[in-house]
């Protein structure tokens, strides 16, 4: 054990530079272990606490900085890559957004506490035009908070730490064993959670073309927008379209026969906000219900026409 805390003596500060580099760049690695083992250390090594922290909150600057400017260069389609290479279901767009919408940039106080809301709300800073001093102010804060967290929990209780590293030593290889086991297992039920997400949002899609056609044809359809009202309001909306979202679709529903043809649409990957609204529309009764596919981001790159919201 005295050899394994010398080495981490030695390259304690690299270990947890790298591994937070790699989790806020968007690896599904946890960093809570390598935080809380290192402010264990601090404890009982050479290590201290201020380092630990500003190399853990260096390498979090330095990938949220990356994550800023590539939605600040790209916009909504860094979103849209965001949840094809999340593990966590596409809903976090949804549930991010709202928040942000809420609080806007201030939100980055908090989002390193929520999995799967980090580099979302990175982005969303960077596709709402956040001032770059305002943004590295606020993220440099929620970092050192969520840093600061479970390194100061490390130091605190550093015997106990120290007990699970000393079983850990005795067992060896069986131990590094167990750890890789434990972490394959948490990946695999982030994996098995989208999967599982995913069956549950399977329906049919309209795409832009026919929902073109329905409303040339005479008998448009009824149109929910689901996205947060601050979005409807920055981005605006479908000419027709009614507010959706779940806080205020039970007001609008019941004043429509359950014939009607809806279209539900949002701007998340995989239309996942769309999808939730029309499984809850059909419980409510409706019969003919599809999400857009490609959400309004589609209507747009079609030419669709966009009218601004009521704030």
């Amino acid at each position: 054990m005295e050899t394994a805390i010398l080495l981490l003596q030695r390259y304690g500060l690299l270990a947890v530079f790298l591994n937070l580099l790699l989790t806020e760049g968007g690896l599904p690695l946890p960093a809570y272990p390598t935080l809380v083992v290192a402010g264990a250390l601090a404890a009982r090594s050479g290590l201290r606490l201020p380092d630990i922290i500003a190399a853990a909150v260096s390498a979090t600057l330095i990938a949220d900085l990356g994550w800023f400017a590539a939605a600040r260069h790209r916009g909504r389609a860094m979103l849209r890559m965001l949840c094809r290479l999340s593990l966590s279901p596409d809903s976090c767009v949804r549930q991010t957004e709202t928040l942000f919408g809420r609080i806007g940039p201030w939100s980055l106080l908090v989002a390193k506490f929520v999995p799967g809301l980090t580099t979302i709300t990175v982005s969303l800073a960077g596709m709402s035009r956040t001032p770059p001093v305002l943004f590295l102010a606020l993220d440099l804060t929620g970092a050192a908070l969520f840093v600061s967290v479970p390194v100061l929990a490390g130091w605190l209780f550093h015997d106990a730490i120290a007990d699970v590293l000393l079983t850990l030593a005795r067992f060896g290889a069986g131990g590094l064993l167990a750890l890789l086991m434990a972490l394959a297992l948490y990946l695999g039920a982030k994996w098995w959670q989208r999967v599982t997400f995913s069956r549950q949002l399977r329906m049919d899609r309209i795409t832009v073309d026919e929902l073109f056609a329905l409303i040339d044809g005479g008998e448009p359809p009824l149109i929910f927008d689901v996205r947060p009202r601050e979005a409807r309001v920055a981005d605006g909306i479908i000419p027709g379209a009614q507010a959706g979202h779940p806080a205020e679709l039970d007001l609008d529903a019941h004043l429509h026969a359950r014939e009607r043809e809806i279209v539900v649409y949002c701007a998340c990957p995989n239309e996942a906000s769309a999808a939730i609204a029309c499984q809850h529309l059909k419980r409510a009764g409706f019969k003919r219900i599809r999400p857009l596919l490609g959400g309004v981001d589609a209507w747009i790159r079609a030419g669709g026409a966009i009218i601004s919201a009521e704030a």
